[in-house]
């Protein structure tokens, strides 16, 4: 089997999973699960990508002697890349949902949920962007355990990388959230955070993203590069770090948040000195 028909049955899982959601919630124009739905496309893709031979065999070739794997049966880079997706996936989507529910929805989607043909196709595209995202650790997972290398040190520092970039991304995240419970609490009367990471940088929990995603990639790379996927198979799963970069930066992160901040601060030179000084994406980069 290629690689490619090998990735079949965890892309139709992605699209199934968000098709069956989009059945439920675009007719009752609903979108405060719309986050969750993502962060649980990322964990049953990922046990598709894992369990989908065993599950044909027992369950659909009705094999003899058909099992389901222990867990422990898998490669320790299986393991690894598995655990960082599914922990993830649970970390962001309840604070995603959490944050849904107690602000009554997702002003993202204020016009497009009432629009049943765009709000599917909202779905579908959370579809895509759950296969190429998670694209590295799918590969990984097609491949048979007795075929992936040792783990070496580029790999331990792959998995730094991921760590290292998840708590960048948990603390700013907690940061702003301790920040804006202060200033209900009437504690403080700041407009807008500057302090912590978000001293460093205007949008530091994408740039945690992007580095987490970074550091899974990497994490694939000497499994990709094995004999038995085609060459340059690692470039491929590396749209998985390009796509959350492009999608944060350019689309769905950070232009509607300086959108909304130059309306909302126009006339406020704290804010204008505040872009000023502090980069918008990376720490080291740009504060246009």
């Amino acid at each position: 089997m290629s690689i490619f028909s090998s990735l079949l049955p965890t892309a139709a899982t992605s699209y199934g999973f968000q098709s069956v959601l989009a059945l439920i919630f675009v007719p009752q124009a609903n979108e405060k699960f719309y986050d969750l739905g993502g962060s649980l496309g990322f964990v049953t893709s990922t046990v598709a990508s894992l369990y989908y031979p065993s599950f044909k065999a027992k369950y659909w070739d009705n094999l003899p002697n058909a099992r389901l794997p222990p867990i422990t049966s898998f490669a320790p880079r299986q393991l690894l890349l598995s655990a960082a997706i599914v922990a993830w996936s649970t970390r962001l989507g309840s604070f995603l949902v959490m944050r849904a529910m107690k602000a009554g929805g997702d002003s993202r989607f204020d016009e497009i949920k009432h629009k049943p043909a765009t709000f599917t196709a909202f779905w579908m595209a959370q579809a895509t962007w759950v296969f190429v995202v998670g694209l590295p650790v799918y590969m990984v997972n097609a491949l048979p355990a007795s075929l992936h290398p040792p783990l070496r040190s580029f790999d331990y520092f792959s998995l730094a990388l991921f760590t290292g970039s998840w708590l960048f991304e948990i603390i700013a995240d907690r940061q702003k959230s301790v920040w804006r419970r202060a200033r209900d609490n009437k504690e403080h009367d700041e407009s807008f955070i500057t302090s912590g990471l978000w001293s460093i940088s205007r949008h530091p929990n994408y740039v945690g993203e992007v580095g987490l995603w970074t550091g899974i990639w990497l994490l694939s790379v000497n499994s990709l590069c094995a004999p038995s996927y085609p060459r340059a198979s690692w470039l491929l799963a590396g749209a998985s770090p390009l796509m959350t970069w492009f999608l944060l930066r350019n689309v769905s992160g950070v232009p509607p948040l300086e959108r909304a901040g130059n309306l909302k601060f126009a006339n406020d030179p704290k804010w204008r000195e505040y872009k000023r000084t502090v980069p918008v994406f990376w720490p080291w980069g740009s504060r246009g």
